[in-house]
């Protein structure tokens, strides 16, 4: 073995070292990310490289990591998947390896257009978890003389680690929604409830601001479960927790409470402004069919109780035992309505 050869080995020992280090001290995805494309370029010492993420609900690959000149100006972009040598690797899971661009017709001249830069040789290995592609890692212009069965091997397992790194980041994030989040509904759970309202209640004494909170209750849901069966009655939860999510503003929370109740939380909210949101909900709810896939055209309505910080209640239970109390006033009256701590049932 050459001293060049040998030198090289070391490097890549040394790599392989740092990478699992990364991946074995910090369940941060950006920066195991960051010192898999560092070490990348200090081995291939590319003119750009990047790594591409999928977008699978767009079937698009986006610029998660780009460094290099031509850095900048890709930020924005996105290339559909099957779209240039990168969206063909990612729809094939195939590495390619294009010493000449120019030769081969999948080349996406319009990138080199935007980034002002010239590409000479591509080097796009995919990310692989199991059957699907996560990602592509990309290396522009590097020495293709230099790019032996060792470096393509080397390059392989570093991408390897990055499908990993991924994954692991992936299933955390997975398990940190299920402990906070509704199976159901895709919205918030009363455990997470409790935990916002305190950090809500310690953000608005501090800064003197209102907020209010909208306790809602689904008018004769039991009728559904009992016409319909429960799966039917699960979609229609699913159904009226998107449309909840769908009036809210992006700071706005929405959380199930359990069975058919829900609850809304409006930071920085005074109660009239929080009435028209309370309408609002009341109005789409009145205007809705639901589970009309399932050919059933169902009309929910339901009763409402709002109650607001600090002029209703001061502590977080005490907020939803007030908004609780006003739904149970309108449940018991007309429901389909509105019942508001310190003012009783909407007119």
């Amino acid at each position: 073995m050459t001293k060049a050869a040998a030198d090289r080995k070391v490097q890549e020992l040394g790599i392989f070292h740092d990478v699992a280090k990364a991946l074995t001290s910090s369940l941060d995805l950006d920066s195991i990310l960051q010192t898999i494309m560092e070490k990348m370029a200090e081995y291939f010492r590319p003119d750009n490289w990047s790594l591409l993420m999928v977008d699978e609900e767009r079937d698009e690959l986006y610029f998660a990591i780009a460094v290099g000149k031509a850095s900048e100006a890709l930020k924005n972009v996105r290339l559909k998947v099957g779209e240039g040598i990168a969206g063909w690797v990612a729809k094939h899971g195939e590495r390619v390896v294009v010493p000449d661009v120019y030769t081969d017709p999948r080349f996406a001249k319009r990138i080199d257009e935007m980034t002002q830069w010239e590409t000479r040789s591509i080097i796009c290995v995919p990310l692989r978890s199991k059957l699907r592609v996560l990602g592509v890692i990309q290396l522009v212009n590097v020495r293709m003389e230099n790019f032996t069965d060792q470096e393509s091997f080397f390059l392989q397992s570093i991408c390897d680690y990055a499908a990993i790194a991924i994954e692991n980041a992936r299933a955390v994030e997975k398990i940190q929604e299920l402990t906070i989040t509704d199976d159901c509904t895709g919205l918030y759970n009363a455990r997470h409830l409790y935990k916002t309202l305190e950090t809500e209640v310690y953000r608005s004494a501090r800064y003197g601001y209102e907020f209010t909170v909208v306790f809602i209750d689904l008018d004769h849901f039991k009728q559904v479960n009992d016409t319909h069966g429960h799966l039917v009655g699960s979609k229609l939860l699913m159904e009226i927790g998107y449309l909840i999510k769908a009036q809210l503003r992006l700071i706005d929370y929405a959380f199930r409470y359990g069975g058919d109740e829900f609850v809304v939380l409006l930071p920085q909210t005074g109660k009239d402004a929080a009435l028209i949101v309370a309408k609002r909900l009341r109005d789409s709810l009145r205007t809705s069919m639901f589970c009309q896939e399932e050919g059933l055209n169902l009309n929910v309505r339901a009763s409402m109780g709002v109650a607001t910080y600090p002029h209703d209640a001061k502590t977080p239970r005490e907020i939803i035992r007030q908004a609780d109390e006003m739904m149970y006033l309108v449940k018991n009256t007309s429901r389909d309505n509105i019942g508001i701590a310190a003012r009783g049932v909407m007119k």
